[in-house]
């Protein structure tokens, strides 16, 4: 016969219960101080307004949504293609499990680039969404944003069907938004896309596409911005691409295009990427013909890239106060983890690193919504001078945050995880391995670090003539001591005249390996004065 003492031995009471509690019991905006601080700043007399909307907003991606997101990372879940219905009809069902559907039809519905929405209110909205991680919807209304600017930018009385789709995307159609995706990279190519081979042919006043696009990220949406050359032509144009055409969406008849497969990905897991192979699908050509990469690159990349900025302060916010929490909670070897020196070190930097990072977001987006039409200017503009220049600070402050920030969000979601020790790798435990995961597949998307950082030192180059190096780092870093102008600036000027583009050997790849550093720590600088205007 067993005793009771016998009955209980072995059994561990530990309880994760109170760290647990309090987790799921924060509010990702009242919880913030530094957010609300920030939001205070940028808002201006629009603030009372504006805070009292996030502070009702808030409690539901803090908790309901965060824990949708969870539930439709499980691998089980994740979507799947389903290429015939029972009766042998090709339809390329994309299935995704009830919470992202549920999560989307949320998220859309806030109509976070209606009319009716403030500019501010919807940034600050999506920054705190972008802290549930991909969840399968931040990337979909990344993308709808690129399609609605693009809309907007080339209104055609020639194409209704496209008023009606920026309608459809903006202000939502009996209550349903839809949804966007852009498809331009070619397994030719990636983000060359002066390589695209698919080719539109003309259709009366529209066009027929045929040929593959390989990441098609988004490949449930509605609508699809693609670039295609047309036929004859060997520059790239731009369309927009309806998956379904009217009547057909309920019989799930697609616009003439197939999705071959669905691509399995380190990250962004919950969002579709497929490989499309188009069969005369219907497209409505957009913006001049055969300014395709123009069009593309200066509209819809860079809202991406400028998103994907603001995404990684939404990650880096969301694993500060994590881990916070848990170093208050975990007694290891008779401490608190807060009370090592050692991870109080890392705990510190990666507040940091999120403040300056949230911070250095709101000023770059600040810049873009006090600047009069800021996508797609080009460097040979005919604006004023002082326009052009700031048009320019903007371009490449969207690119050095693309690649900064999702350098160091990898970094800083790593050292958050190590908070956690063994538990910080644990998906069941915490969200912060996929975030993480998310965070590197960011690094690749809308252009690798390596080809903007080329971008960055053509730009610089082309424009040396009217707007001096040493100039453009006083602008970018107005409010940095004159030490710190003028170290940049000399960097800046020495750098222009080394060899980082040219051929390969041990002076261009010391030149390069300068101008990869050079950039880090030019944007850190930036984040840091923009830190210290908060």
């Amino acid at each position: 016969m067993i005793s009771q003492d016998t009955a209980v031995r072995g059994q561990n009471a530990y309880s994760f219960d109170e760290f647990v509690a309090k987790r799921e019991a924060l509010d990702w905006y009242q919880d913030e101080p530094f957010l609300q601080k920030v939001v205070k700043k940028y808002t201006g007399s629009a603030y009372g307004e504006i805070h009292k909307k996030l502070l009702a907003f808030s409690p539901t991606v803090s908790s309901r949504w965060s824990t949708l997101a969870a539930q439709a990372a499980r691998p089980e879940v994740r979507p799947y293609l389903l290429h015939y219905d029972a009766f042998n009809h090709r339809i390329d069902r994309i299935v995704r499990p009830a919470e992202t559907l549920e999560l989307e039809k949320g998220v859309f519905g806030e109509g976070l680039f209606s009319s009716q929405m403030p500019a501010w209110e919807s940034f600050v909205k999506r920054l705190l969404i972008h802290q549930i991680g991909e969840g399968g919807v931040t990337c979909p209304l990344t993308c709808t944003h690129g399609l609605i600017a693009l809309l907007e930018e080339f209104p055609d009385e020639d194409h209704p069907e496209l008023q009606d789709i920026l309608l459809h995307t903006k202000e939502g159609i009996n209550g349903e938004f839809a949804i966007g995706a852009q498809f331009m990279s070619e397994i030719q190519g990636g983000s060359d896309l002066p390589a695209n081979v698919l080719e539109a042919v003309p259709d009366g006043k529209n066009y027929r596409l045929y040929g593959n696009k390989f990441f098609c990220s988004v490949a449930h949406a509605d609508y699809s911005v693609v670039t295609a050359k047309i036929s004859g032509s060997d520059k790239v144009s731009t369309f927009i691409v309806p998956s379904w055409l009217p009547g057909d969406k309920a019989k799930e008849k697609r616009n003439n295009y197939q999705i071959n497969r669905i691509k399995w990905k380190m990250g962004t897991a919950e969002v579709p990427t497929g490989e499309i192979q188009y069969n005369g699908a219907l497209a409505y050509p957009i913006g001049p013909k055969d300014k395709g990469i123009a069009v593309a690159v200066g509209i819809v990349l860079t809202l991406s890239r400028l998103e994907i900025g603001i995404a990684c302060a939404g990650f880096m916010l969301r694993a500060a106060r994590e881990a916070k929490l848990y170093s208050d909670f975990r007694t290891v070897f008779g401490k608190k983890i807060k009370d090592y020196p050692l991870a109080a070190s890392k705990l510190k930097q990666i507040e940091n690193a999120a403040e300056r990072t949230t911070a250095g977001a709101f000023k770059i987006y600040d810049l873009f919504l006090r600047l009069e039409k800021p996508l797609n200017p080009g460097l040979k503009s005919d604006r004023p001078l002082e326009m052009r220049k700031q048009l320019f600070n903007l371009r490449e402050l969207i690119l050095l945050q693309k690649i900064c920030t999702t350098k160091k969000g990898v970094e800083v979601l790593r050292e958050a995880i190590s908070v956690f020790a063994g538990h910080g790798v644990m998906e069941e435990f915490s969200s912060l391995p996929r975030i993480f995961r998310d965070v590197v597949v960011n690094e690749q998307w809308e252009g690798p670090r390596n080809l903007l950082l080329t971008q960055i030192y053509r730009d610089l180059s082309r424009v040396a003539d009217w707007y001096p190096p040493a100039e453009f780092v006083s602008s970018v870093l107005e409010g940095a001591s004159q030490e710190t102008i003028q170290s940049f600036s000399v960097q800046l000027e020495e750098l222009l005249q080394r060899p980082v583009l040219g051929e390969v050997s041990d002076a261009s790849i010391e030149a390069a390996l300068d101008w990869d550093a050079f950039c880090s720590a030019f944007f850190k600088a930036y984040q840091e004065v923009a830190l210290a205007e908060v």
